[in-house]
């Protein structure tokens, strides 16, 4: 759906209107529409059917170093989100203490549109149910207690402009689901086996993915079988072991104590009241060693096929491929053009120097905020999954978080798994349940002693994020190999 020619002139001109006003700058986002749809089944039943739809305008306006933000749905009162934007940014200028700056950066003309097949909207409902109906009747067992089978859907089409002269249109679709099955061990406690849709990197985003075998319901059996396993394992012993992680493990790691603290503004302080702060200061750039030579970690927004990839961020940068760690060593942040702009003015030096592409609003009626795009670790050169087990003395492999912990600056973490499985000198021996482990952040990095290639590497998704006040919930993705960290805390004493 193209934009209205006049709903465009009215909102350029709105835009000269109140940078005629002394403003620093302006920009505009209208979400034409923003669609969901969520369905769930549980134990075979329809649980869960609900579809939304919302369309609006957010106004950003930068006045003397402050931001003023109005939003609204009612495209008859864009004078009136205007001007509250721009008034609102006045009476916050009065109590800025660093003025914020968007440095001037060259207009461009440019669209973004997600790969795609199939319009999971296009596909009928009965075709959905169908399909998972499907997928339920081939979990069914007496053992297992509870099947929970879901799919999340999402399509939004956008339309950007700013006072430098920027217009970006990006319509970007998303696909979600989860299989989760349960059953009672042999100790009467209740054990689960997920597997979450993922995505190689490669391919498209419409309902032809959650329908590729490979990603989804050719894992089945699979989780059939370990759960079999887990209700007849022992648990997990305390000790300091090697502790492999899965890739739909350590997306997670790196999304807690990688992603988070690297959000610039986290660093500044911006979330401390509920997201929390980072261990991660100023001067930490260029300094740091945040883990072994072997971490390498990127913000890749040209993944294929992620929910982190959206061409541009919601200030109109555009996506890039930068690294944040190289070689252990913290060289870059997830950033945005206003935070970049206090960063250095606070530091009183150039630690950054372009966004990173990093500014997102969840909806219309939402500001931008510095947030999390494609966080990746690099695959490398210690090779498949079965040559880091057999340079394993002791450890575990474990997959799937089933619960989790994390210190409020990220400094430290205490995961639970879903299933764990030993290694003893070289050798996978027996499944073991109730797996834990935990660490501090920087010394369990710098324990990393094994990185995967290429071909254990996979983009694990995510769908709820959350951060901001008013909250604001958030999708991306992590591309991660298997990793493996040495002397790690696992299990829990008794």
């Amino acid at each position: 759906m193209k934009i209205d020619q006049k709903l465009k002139e009215k909102i350029v001109k709105n835009i000269n209107l109140t940078m005629d006003k002394n403003s620093d700058y302006v920009d505009v986002r209208y979400l034409s529409s923003d669609n969901s749809e969520s369905i769930m089944l549980y134990n075979g039943n329809l649980e869960a059917n609900d579809t939304t739809f919302e369309s609006g305008i957010g106004v950003r306006v930068l006045y003397k170093g402050a931001w003023g933000f109005a939003a609204t749905s009612n495209l008859d009162a864009i004078e009136t989100c205007f001007s509250q934007s721009f008034d609102n940014a006045k009476t916050a200028s009065k109590l800025v203490n660093v003025p914020l700056k968007m440095n001037k950066k060259p207009s461009h003309k440019s669209k973004f549109i997600s790969p795609i097949l199939i319009d999971p909207f296009e596909v009928p409902l009965k075709e959905k149910l169908d399909f998972l109906i499907s997928l339920d009747d081939k979990l069914k067992e007496e053992w297992i207690l509870q099947r929970v089978i879901s799919a999340n859907f999402q399509k939004k089409h956008t339309y950007f402009f700013s006072s430098e002269g920027t217009e970006v249109e990006r319509k970007l679709f998303n696909v979600f689901a989860s299989i989760n099955i349960m059953a009672l061990d042999d100790e009467g406690q209740m054990q689960s086996r997920t597997h979450d849709l993922f995505t190689t990197g490669k391919g498209t985003r419409g309902w032809e993915m959650l329908i590729e075998p490979d990603l989804f319901s050719g894992n089945i059996d699979k989780i059939k079988s370990e759960l079999s396993e887990l209700t007849k394992a022992p648990s997990l012993e305390y000790a300091k072991r090697s502790v492999i992680l899965l890739p739909s493990q350590a997306w997670l790691q790196v999304h807690e104590t990688i992603g988070h603290p690297l959000e610039l503004d986290r660093i500044l302080g911006y979330e401390l009241s509920y997201a929390g702060g980072s261990f991660v200061d100023l001067d930490s750039f260029g300094k740091l060693q945040y883990g072994s030579k072997k971490l390498n970690v990127s913000a890749f927004g040209g993944i294929e096929n992620s929910p982190g990839s959206f061409g541009f961020d919601d200030e109109g940068s555009p996506e890039r491929n930068y690294m944040l760690i190289k070689d252990g060593l913290l060289v870059n942040a997830l950033t945005s053009r206003a935070m970049i702009s206090e960063a250095n003015q606070k530091a009183g030096k150039e630690i950054f120097k372009e966004s990173g592409g990093a500014a997102r609003a969840t909806a219309f009626y939402r500001a931008p905020i510095d947030r999390m795009t494609n966080v990746n670790i690099q695959p490398g050169n210690d090779g498949t999954l079965e040559d880091i087990i057999a340079n394993t003395e002791d450890g575990i492999i474990v997959d799937f978080p089933n619960s989790w912990s994390i210190g409020s600056n990220r400094e430290h973490f205490h995961f639970g798994c879903e299933i764990a499985w030993e290694v003893k000198k070289g050798k996978v021996t027996r499944v073991l349940k109730n797996p834990t482990y935990q660490g501090h952040t920087v010394e369990f990095y710098n324990s990393l002693s094994a990185v995967g290639d290429e071909s254990t590497w996979h983009v694990g998704q995510v769908n709820n994020c959350g951060k901001g006040e008013p909250n604001q919930v958030m999708q991306l993705g992590h591309g991660v190999p298997v990793v493996k960290f040495d002397n790690v805390i696992t299990g829990e004493r008794k």
